[in-house]
């Protein structure tokens, strides 16, 4: 049996599919797995199985519906017998039933896009199927009936295997910022305006962790290696790469990690699925949705009456910094390694 799984953004969701990816790879009859991506998060293909197939289509790009033609071409050479739609979006719904006749998605109360569900068979859930990990893993379980009908499908942890060349990688970055061993992570990035606390928090919060060893600020883009740079000046013990590492260097450093603080972002769900203590900070979003599970996790949530909310944007901003950096710190304290 060949599949194809539409998952096509963001880093985070890309990371929460991955169970439903192994329940597949376990499957005795599927002999072949592909995996269609946005071209903007290609760099996800190095975390994948070697023996998964990954397409990636600029959704993005200059030519973004004669790239997606050519996309969904070749793919239905392919002659899928199982297409999974993760994104539950209009486009990736769209994308899915012109490459093939069989494609499984998300049912009207959980899809992201309502109007994707004309596109997919949807699969009824669970109603306490809350987990996005939950979630993929009902889709990907419906067609071979292996998924409780009565109970909720159970979480598993995201996984990531963190192979030699990454931690190779991540050692030799660690030696260009010229810090050894233990240390501290701190990313600054938020992939919008409602999950990220305020600029101010990180020096703060920079400095207390420096009070006890090494600390290693992560970022993504411009914007925020100056948000790096701002944590940067409190201490000699906090340093910043001078270019945006690969994630096979991220990945490599996280696995070497006594902690790692971020917000609710793609880097923060990679560190906890190779294995890494986190802090997390919650805002318009909520850890139930799509935090990582376990003791070595912890959530730092704000608690106002609005949330969580789920907006991109807002005009009454009172989440995340109702959030505290002492609430941030006392965290990291409790679940440091």
């Amino acid at each position: 049996m060949k599949i194809l799984i539409v998952k096509l953004s963001a880093f985070g969701d890309i990371i929460h599919a991955l169970p439903a990816l192994d329940d597949l790879i376990k499957q005795p009859n599927v002999d072949e797995i592909h995996w269609l991506v946005d071209a903007r998060f290609a760099f996800t293909a190095e975390l994948l199985p070697e023996s998964v197939k990954v397409h990636k289509v600029a959704l993005k790009g200059e030519r973004p519906l004669r790239d997606a033609w050519a996309m969904i071409k070749t793919l239905r050479k392919e002659e899928f017998d199982l297409i999974f739609d993760l994104q539950g979006l209009i486009k990736s719904g769209i994308m899915a039933r012109a490459i093939g006749p069989n494609v499984l998605g998300f049912d009207a109360r959980q899809s992201p896009e309502k109007p994707n569900r004309f596109f997919v068979r949807p699969v009824p859930f669970h109603r306490d199927d809350t987990h996005v990990v939950q979630l993929y893993r009902r889709i990907a379980a419906a067609p071979f009936n292996t998924a409780p009908d009565n109970e909720a499908m159970p979480y598993r942890s995201p996984t990531v295997e963190v192979t030699d060349i990454m931690r190779a990688k991540g050692k030799q970055a660690l030696s260009e910022v010229g810090i050894n061993e233990p240390f501290s992570i701190l990313h600054v990035g938020g992939s919008f305006p409602t999950k990220r606390a305020p600029d101010s928090h990180w020096p703060t919060i920079a400095a207390e962790l420096a009070e006890a060893g090494k600390v290693l600020v992560l970022w993504g883009n411009n914007e925020e290696q100056v948000r790096a740079g701002m944590a940067c000046s409190v201490s000699k013990n906090v340093v910043t790469p001078d270019q945006m590492l690969s994630i096979s260097a991220v990945s490599g450093l996280l696995e070497r990690a006594d902690v790692y603080i971020g917000q609710d972002t793609g880097v923060t769900h990679l560190a906890a699925a190779v294995g890494c203590p986190t802090v997390c900070l919650w805002g318009a979003t909520a850890p139930w949705r799509m935090g990582a599970l376990g003791s070595e996790h912890l959530h730092v949530v704000a608690q106002v009456p609005c949330g969580p909310c789920f907006k991109r944007t807002c005009d009454a901003f009172i989440c995340m910094p109702s959030i505290r950096p002492e609430h941030i710190t006392s965290a990291w304290r409790e679940v440091k390694r």
